[in-house]
């Protein structure tokens, strides 16, 4: 579809780690709900002032506004008809979008950076195969029914202020990007309602752990830039090829599971790994990993990091943005050989 500039798909992994933009940060009004509570130590504590929340002035989506976004004409029906099937209401403080109901060809639809809470009334779009509605005021998907929408394949509500799950679904969805949000853990997020999804980007949310991710045909996940502490769950992800971690809170590694036989590229930039001992809980994905990338862990800062790293995953192709050369697996292998043969000599002494 040429309109999935979005998608990651088939990229290398340099451009994928070059292609990761920071998420912008949360407005005031967003960041009350995470806040720590309490600074009872400080001597002279400011009274918090809230911002006062800008007033939303209705806006209902009229039909010449669809007039003026209507494109992209195409056979309906028996093949003897015609109409617009792309429709692009971007940045037109719209709050209500009741008026889309007679255009029942729309396909392809943009409502990005408007005022919208409610999404439900797409629901007698029933051809629609894409939606973008970024950057709007949606707090969740309970009631907004698109799990209807029985061809709708890719979905976006980036920038939103959506904080649960509950209600998402989609027979059909492979694309989904959830980027942020504030989205806080990962529930009713089921193999059952979205057993087709292959994409699911959830950046920049408030997530500490990976728990509930039950989508066994997933192939891309990115959670970069969350609070993740803890890696649970994973297991179910038996397809995933894809899994960015970067700039969350990791100090350890275990979680990853044997069952994960398809991963080849995963980012851990920017973590809190201090431990090499932590990269042993990569074996279990030996048989697949071929690109890792540990940089900006305090790992990384440490004597021989590469080769201390390439002697346990020796079938590593790419560590951080530097191929592995033979050179440099060969002084690896040799390296750990070493180590291993010095510790089974030490056990010997003390027996």
């Amino acid at each position: 579809m040429s309109d999935q500039e979005d998608g990651e798909e088939g990229l290398t992994e340099e451009q994928e780690e070059e292609q990761e933009e920071e998420v912008p940060a949360l407005r005031d009004s967003e960041q009350e709900g995470v806040k720590k509570e309490g600074q009872e130590g400080e001597e002279e504590e400011e009274e918090e002032v809230k911002p006062e929340e800008e007033e939303v002035v209705e806006c209902p989506l009229s039909v010449e506004m669809v007039a003026e976004g209507l494109s992209l004409l195409c056979k309906v029906g028996n093949g003897l008809g015609h109409a617009y099937t792309r429709l692009d209401v971007k940045e037109r403080g719209v709050t209500e979008l009741s008026a889309l109901a007679p255009f029942i060809h729309v396909r392809f639809l943009d409502v990005s950076q408007n005022q919208l809470r409610d999404l439900s009334p797409l629901t007698s779009l029933t051809h629609l195969l894409w939606i973008k509605a970024d950057g709007n005021q949606l707090t969740g998907f309970k009631g907004q029914l698109l799990g209807e929408l029985p061809y709708l394949q890719w979905l976006s509500l980036a920038s939103n202020k959506i904080r649960g799950l509950e209600g998402l679904g989609g027979a059909v969805l492979e694309y989904l990007n959830l980027t942020g949000n504030l989205i806080q853990q990962v529930s009713r997020l089921d193999y059952g309602c979205l057993s087709n999804l292959v994409c699911l980007e959830l950046r920049g949310n408030q997530l500490e752990s990976t728990e509930g991710l039950h989508l066994p045909n997933l192939r891309c996940l990115y959670l970069a830039q969350n609070l993740i502490k803890r890696l649970e769950g994973l297991a179910h992800l038996e397809k995933l090829t894809t899994l960015h971690l970067r700039d969350n809170q990791l100090e350890s590694l275990q979680g990853f599971s044997a069952g994960m036989r398809a991963l080849q590229y995963l980012n851990l930039r920017g973590n809190l790994v201090f431990s090499l001992a932590e990269v042993r809980a990569l074996v279990p994905l030996f048989g697949s990993l071929r690109a890792l990338v540990l940089s900006e862990n305090p790992l990384s800062e440490s004597e021989d990091y590469r080769l201390s790293v390439l002697g346990i995953l020796p079938h590593l192709e790419r560590l951080d943005k530097d191929p592995v050369s033979r050179e440099e697996r060969e002084e690896a292998e040799q390296r750990e050989k070493e180590i291993v043969e010095a510790e089974n000599t030490e056990l010997d002494t003390e027996t």
